[in-house]
This record gives C-alpha cells, structure tokens and sequence, in this order.
C-alpha cells in the first residue's frame, strides 16, 4: 500500500467496525497498524501484536472496542420484560487503561465505541494520566462500514470542555478527517457527554420513526380502506417540520448492532438519571408488539412459514437485532411452524428485505410487508386495503 501522509495510524479492535475503517483509511495513503485480541489478518494495514507494540510510533490511535450488552438484549428476541442495563465497558476501560500506560501526551487517543452519555467523564477520564481522550464516534450501517465513514453526513469530535479553539487535538482530528473524507463535511464539536449525546439519540430517532411508520401500517392493515404507503409518502415530502424522507416506509421494523440495543441502554439511563418516565421502554414495547401484529397476520394464511432471510438488513448475513428473527419468534409463539420447503412444506414465503426476490407456485402465499412485490392472486400486501 503506497504511504502518502505522514501521519502514522492505529486501531484497536479490528472487528465489524474497526477492520472496514482501518484498511479504508489505508486506502487513502496513511500508513494504519492495528490490533485486536484475536489474531486478524489484512492486505491493507500492518498487524501488531500488543497494544504496547501498536501503540510506539503512532499518532493517532483509534479504538474501536465493542460496548456489548449482554446475550440476548441485542432485539432478535423480546426484550421489553427484561431489567434495564448499561451497555458492558469492561473490555474499554482495559484497553484504554494500556493505551495511557504506554502512551504519551504528544500522541492523540480517539474513542469510536457507542457509549451513554456520562460513560466517557465517569468512567474513562479517571484512567487518563498521560495522554488526552477524545470521542468520535461514527454513523455508519454494518455492509457500508468503510464508505460510510469516509461519506459521513457528519463528524463528531468531543473533548473533556468542548473549546473548539483551546482542543489542538480535536482540530488535528478534523484536519485528518478532511484528508480521509471524499467531500468534508460538517464538524460538530462539543463536550464528551454532547457528542455521547448526538450518537446515540440519532439512532434512537431513527427509531422511533420506524416504529411511528409502523404503527401506521397496523392502523392501515387493521382499519382497511387505506394505503399505507399513501399516507407515509405525503408525510415523507412534508419536510418543514418532519426532518426528513428518511425510514418514511413501513415494513419490517429496525434492526441491527445499534438501535435495538441502544434504545435497551437508554431505558437504563433514564431510570438512572430518575427522568421519572421512559419513551424508549415504549419504542421497544412497540417494536415487540408490530412483530407480533405482523406474526399474527402472516398466519392468517397458512401455518407453515419461509422468512425469505434471518439477516437484519440485505446483503449481509448479520442477525444482530434481526427483526426477522423477532417475527419468526412470535410465529412460533402462535403455533407457526418454521418450514424449509423440504421436511415441512411451506404455505406462506415472508419477503423479509425489499430487494429479496424469488419465485413461487400459485398456492403459495407471498407475504410482502414492503408491497412491492408484483401483484398476483397469491400476493398478500400488508398495510395495504385490497
């Protein structure tokens, strides 16, 4: 890989985040090592074998350590029954403990992992003596990792103050990113706990819009004489006031590394913080509840059941969050049978994603939450009145 930059970089933690941005930035002409507890392997940037090795002669270090919650909080099942919890820093807090061990005050230290507002001042600033922390996480999807960090909608840098113009650092920082990103885009600078803030509640937006959208697709299937794509386009083009186009189409609801369980972390903080109420225990409740609409109407039609796809978004085989799997759990619940077409066979296909494609015999269902699918006899649209 030709170096072009000066500027040496590092990463640990070289998983679904860190390996896609770590050889994309490589990819740009910075020369990149990285780390990660278990042995990787890349084409792109130089392994090393310690934190410590890793660590000597860079100058920025990225870490890129998951913040994971326990098994069975990520939304591919319920959750909305289960005690609120924080997201696990243990395996952070050990990395960062040995980045400011073998570290210096000339080198900059850049947190990219998810984290709850307060996690960063309470918990991390205690542990850096020798060097300065910086949060920066990312707005990216699992399968468009490396293009969505380099063509982000925008840059969050958090300092300890926040003081654009005191935090050398973080203007270093935005300098990279302007040698990293195809059109720079817009800076955002603030405290850690604004920029913790600005992650996490994006995502938990985005949330509620789909769950909002849903909802309108249960009044739609429900009521009859309505199309919900009709009454979400108009709101979709209704941009003064509602933000954006964005996640303006019902279907299948969210999924993925973040939003499910960001929304579960949320819920912890809000008791924590004693708010006295918790919108994200109801985004999770109705999240359950459209799965379970959605289980029960499939089943209208036949009790042996195809999901076209377990993944939570097309062209990967991810099932973090998987909503999917969460209506697949609610199928069983009502007595459905999960069919492969060659033990049991199948009565109804759900079309999980909206680019999946395939064909089906005329006594078939096909179950399209997206309704997009051609029209036939054996097409069921939900959310649409026939």
């Amino acid at each position: 890989m030709t170096v072009i930059y000066q500027t040496k970089i590092g990463f640990i933690g070289l998983g679904k985040l860190g390996m896609p941005c770590a050889e994309a930035i490589a990819q740009k002409g910075f020369h990149v090592a990285g780390y990660d507890i278990l042995r990787k392997s890349s084409e792109h940037i130089e392994i090393r074998d310690s934190i410590k090795q890793l660590v000597e002669d860079r100058d920025i270090v990225f870490v890129a350590t998951p913040t994971p919650h326990e098994e069975g909080y990520d939304g591919r099942t319920p959750t909305s029954h289960l005690p609120v919890k924080d997201f696990n820093y243990e395996a952070v807090t050990k990395v960062l403990t040995k980045c400011n061990q073998y570290m210096n005050k000339e080198q900059t230290l850049v947190l990219i992992s998810t984290v709850l507002p307060g996690t960063i001042r309470r918990e991390f600033a205690p542990l850096m003596t020798n060097t300065k922390l910086l949060y920066n996480p990312y707005l990216i999807a699992m399968g468009t990792v490396a293009d969505d960090m380099i063509n982000p909608e925008m840059i969050m840098i958090g300092t300890k103050k926040g003081e654009y113009k005191t935090a050398h650092k973080a203007q270093q920082l935005e300098s990279f990113y302007g040698m990293v990103c195809k059109d720079f885009p817009r800076v955002e600078f603030g405290t850690w706990e604004e920029i913790e803030a600005m992650k996490i509640f994006y995502n938990t937006f985005i949330s509620n819009k789909i769950a909002l959208v849903n909802m309108i697709q249960d009044v739609s299937q429900k009521l009859g004489h309505m199309d919900v794509d009709k009454v979400t386009q108009a709101l979709a083009k209704s941009t003064q006031r509602i933000v954006s186009p964005a996640y303006m189409k019902a279907g299948m609801g969210d999924g993925g590394a973040c939003h499910p369980r960001d929304n579960i972390a949320l819920r912890w903080l809000a008791k924590d913080l004693g708010l006295g109420y918790d919108m994200f225990e109801t985004i999770m409740t109705a999240r359950e509840q459209q799965a379970e609409n959605m289980a029960k109407a499939i089943l209208e039609h036949g009790g042996n059941i195809w999901f076209s796809s377990d993944s939570y978004k097309p062209g990967t085989d991810l099932v973090d969050g998987s909503y999917s799997l969460l209506v697949q759990h609610y199928v069983k619940k009502h007595g459905g049978t999960l069919a492969n077409g060659i033990d049991t066979p199948v009565q109804v296909i759900v079309r999980v994603h909206e680019s999946d494609d395939f064909t089906a015999d005329d006594k078939t269902i096909i179950f399209d939450p997206w309704r997009s699918y051609p029209k036939a006899n054996n097409v069921v649209y939900y959310g649409k009145y026939n």
